[in-house]
């Protein structure tokens, strides 16, 4: 597939909504699991640190 400008690469021959949308769902899922394992950490190391008391 060939694109001539941005729009028809945005556009990926009339399924650039999926592949975008597609995209767009994995890194939104992906930042979830960061900020949620950060949290998960962060809980953790504040226990570890009250049991050590």
């Amino acid at each position: 597939m060939q694109w001539h400008n941005v729009d028809e690469f945005l556009a990926m021959g009339g399924y650039g909504f999926y592949v975008w949308g597609s995209f767009g769902v994995t890194f939104a899922a992906m930042a979830l699991e960061l900020w949620l394992l950060n949290k998960r950490r962060q809980r953790v190391t504040q226990i570890v640190k009250q049991e050590a008391i």
